[in-house]
């Protein structure tokens, strides 16, 4: 692995510069005005020069996290944000609109709802799926895989996901348990026994669901890449592309649990070491596909079981940190820049993770001391935070203003940094996101 990893870095390089021209050249963009295009352009230069640690750059991009915040600014409920697409994509709108921010935040984590209650998801509860109108999904935690199924994991992660976790997280999947495994199917005589499952009418219902919530996903999809595409003909770039997350959140997370993941570091650590190395190569392929497809150079990773108080820093450096960094690298020889979202505080991790080839990454801190990670991590990749959510929804625009214009003081100096919140802004108060993004595009200019 490490072999191919450093056959690829030759040209990663190469691969990355390509990825910025593609960004940049935008060829399918129908935009609204050449003013429009030129802005675009220089938006996205501005994430190249701060990506590429550019020492004097025009000024700082600024871009919240948008979250859940365009539902609530819109006036429409979740329900509605949801089901019906159309409010969807009329909140985006507005917000972006009237914001104006550097760079488009997808509404990627606003699910539509129908297509889940078509599967019968477990994994959540949503408005219109167990919750009232008004309120934001909830993640329903529990040991989805066994302890005793990591080899099951490990030796065929495909097979898992469909023969054993999809029919326990979507209730209306179960007949999946009877798929056969694939590989045997190679010649003649086994072909029967491999299809004999395609015939039987419940794995053919779960198909047709499968089907039928497919074309619900491309409705929403459809209005969501409308908006998009509005966007960026109006002059903003999208902020990030593409989605993937660190090996060990992934088991942590979705399958184990977080109670089941913490019991493991201490009764099944090989277990749980070899689950994190065999899914790594899915986690690249993942994230590069998604962000090349979109045309953009960062793929979005949320860190969530890494942060100072999950986990000792003897702990982050056998299970977690090792494939994470696996996992960046692999991505930055796929020519793509890895948007680390740090959820909780990174301030005991800044020297173990400070170990990254320069211009690669954009570590983007919730919680972390930016001064101390400008005077780390910073010093070779581009760093991005961190106002915080309690400022944004109590304080008042002064209190932006004056929380900004020390992070631009301090993490922004000389470049290498992107202005955006330390979370979701959902919750915020409208005048106060607006504080930010104007004062920060005023004061984040460079001399």
């Amino acid at each position: 692995m490490k072999e191919r990893w450093t056959k690829e870095a030759a040209d990663a390089g190469e691969k990355l510069s390509q990825q910025f021209d593609i960004w940049l050249a935008a060829e399918n963009i129908p935009f609204v005005s050449p003013e429009a295009e030129a802005l675009y352009r220089e938006r996205v230069e501005l994430y190249r020069d701060a990506i590429q640690m550019k020492t004097v750059p025009k000024r700082i991009p600024v871009c919240p996290s948008a979250g859940s915040f365009p539902i609530e600014y819109a006036g429409i409920t979740w329900k509605e944000a949801m089901y019906d697409y159309k409010k969807l994509g009329y909140a985006w709108r507005k917000y972006h609109d009237d914001f104006d921010p550097d760079g488009y935040s997808a509404p990627r984590t606003i699910a539509p709802g129908k297509s889940l209650e078509i599967l019968g998801l477990e994994l959540y509860r949503w408005a219109g799926g167990g919750l009232r109108d008004d309120q934001e999904y909830q993640f329903v935690e529990k040991e989805y895989m066994r302890d005793d199924e990591y080899y099951d994991l490990i030796d065929d992660p495909t097979g898992f996901f469909l023969n054993t976790y999809f029919p326990r997280i979507f209730k209306e999947l179960g007949a999946l348990k009877k798929m056969p495994m694939l590989p045997p199917i190679h010649e003649l005589p086994v072909i029967p026994s491999g299809i004999i499952p395609f015939g039987m009418p419940d794995v053919q219902a779960a198909f047709a669901r499968l089907c039928s919530a497919g074309e619900d996903v491309n409705h929403w999809l459809a209005e969501v890449t409308n908006v998009s595409i509005a966007q960026m003909a109006n002059g903003k770039p999208s902020f990030s592309a593409g989605f993937t997350k660190a090996p060990f959140d992934v088991i942590g997370d979705s399958l184990r649990g977080t109670k089941g993941v913490l019991m493991d570091m201490f009764r099944h650590p090989e277990e749980l070491v070899e689950a994190c190395e065999r899914i790594t190569p899915f986690m690249i392929k993942s994230g590069a596909a998604g962000c090349k497809a979109a045309g953009h150079v960062m793929p979005f990773i949320p860190l969530h079981k890494g942060a100072d108080t999950f986990m000792s820093e003897d702990q982050f450096m056998t299970f977690y940190w090792p494939t994470l960094r696996k996992l960046i690298i692999g991505l930055s020889n796929e020519g793509v820049v890895p948007q680390l979202f740090v959820e909780g505080a990174y301030n005991r991790r800044l020297d173990l993770i400070d170990d990254l080839p320069p211009g690669k990454v954009v570590w983007w801190f919730d919680a972390t001391d930016m001064a101390a990670a400008k005077k780390t991590v910073g010093r070779t990749n581009c760093i991005a935070g961190n106002v915080p959510l309690d400022i944004l929804c109590t304080g008042t625009p002064d209190d932006v203003k004056v929380y900004c214009k020390d992070l631009i003081d301090t993490a922004g100096k000389d470049g290498g940094f992107i202005m955006t919140s330390g979370a979701g802004v959902q919750g915020a108060k409208a005048e106060n996101v607006k504080a930010m993004i104007d004062f920060s595009k005023k004061y984040g200019v460079y001399s």
